[in-house]
């Protein structure tokens, strides 16, 4: 059982926590524990309450008539509101709901629906990215729990790795070709599922060899495929080393293939675009790349597969 401060609160449901001391004390939505020395806490009961509360409130019902409901009514409320419709902060906080149930049927209504009507590109960009970024808020204030975090991030991969497999394999011997992978210590492979997605739906030709991959692997994958772009993330791994090093390494390594280089470390150690390197600092800069990609295919990609 998870305790949480006011603060907790605060993050989780979006609420001012000068507006929940309000809610309580004037309409008695939630009702805190108390330590021996008078500090509030609250418990996860207490936190589902509010995030359903906090949902029905920015969706037009009033608070005041939100207090005279029971706790079964505003669960059906909240199970009434098309997810399709209510607009985008409150889709955060009925992610948030969720995540903090670990209710997979509840996540996958919400995205399903999206899925259907915008597209799973523009879900993944305009909902589920959103979602992710307020999530690693919640993780590094001690919001959330290892467990939590584990459910949603499952269920999101899940979400992705269909979207990958429903898209058409490419062919073509003109077929830019893309190798994505993560290095040595790097784990979190959302992103780069998603840059799978991404490239595939575009009509590339993807090979994906997963996370924790080292040099020597890769020198190996590469005799076989001769892709004409290398992409990889370090975020994680070089936070105590030069980047520049490994970047080094790889360039010398795969002269004749783009280098694609994101992540905090590259960012933060201000990796240089140069040579067969270049580095892409944010989503809208990827997206970029991917949109003029026609203009960029390598030369060797025209004369090697010609």
């Amino acid at each position: 059982m998870a305790i949480y401060s006011i603060k907790d609160l605060e993050k989780l449901s979006g609420i001012k926590a000068h507006t929940i001391r309000i809610w309580e004390q004037r309409y008695g939505i939630i009702d805190p524990d108390r330590t021996p020395s008078n500090i509030r806490y609250y418990q996860d009961e207490d936190l589902k309450l509010l995030l359903n509360v906090a949902l029905l409130n920015k969706n037009g019902y009033k608070i005041s008539k939100i207090a005279k409901m029971s706790k079964l009514e505003i669960g059906q409320k909240v199970s009434a509101i098309s997810p399709i419709n209510i607009e985008y902060g409150a889709q955060l906080d009925a992610l948030t709901i969720s995540m903090i149930e670990m209710d997979e049927m509840k996540f996958d209504r919400i995205i399903s629906a999206n899925i259907q009507q915008i597209g799973f590109e523009r879900t993944m960009l305009e909902v589920i990215l959103p979602f992710l970024d307020k999530l690693g808020v919640l993780w590094l204030t001690g919001s959330i729990n290892p467990v939590q975090e584990n459910f949603i991030s499952y269920l999101i991969r899940q979400k992705v790795i269909c979207a990958i497999d429903r898209e058409p394999m490419a062919n073509g011997t003109k077929t830019p070709k893309f190798l994505l992978y993560l290095p040595e210590g790097e784990r979190q492979e959302l992103s780069l599922l998603f840059l799978h997605y991404l490239l595939k739906s575009r009509g590339n030709l993807v090979i994906y060899i997963g996370q924790d991959i080292s040099l020597s692997d890769l020198k190996d994958v590469y005799k076989i495929h001769r892709p004409d772009y290398i992409y990889t993330m370090i975020s994680e791994s070089f936070a105590k080393e030069p980047v520049q090093s490994y970047v080094d390494a790889l360039s010398h390594s795969f002269p004749d293939s783009r280098l694609l280089l994101s992540g905090y470390q590259v960012v933060a150690q201000e990796v240089p675009s140069t040579g067969n390197v270049t580095v892409l600092k944010s989503l809208e800069q990827t997206l970029h790349f991917l949109q003029n990609l026609d203009r960029d295919i390598p030369a060797r990609a025209n004369a090697g597969n010609a």
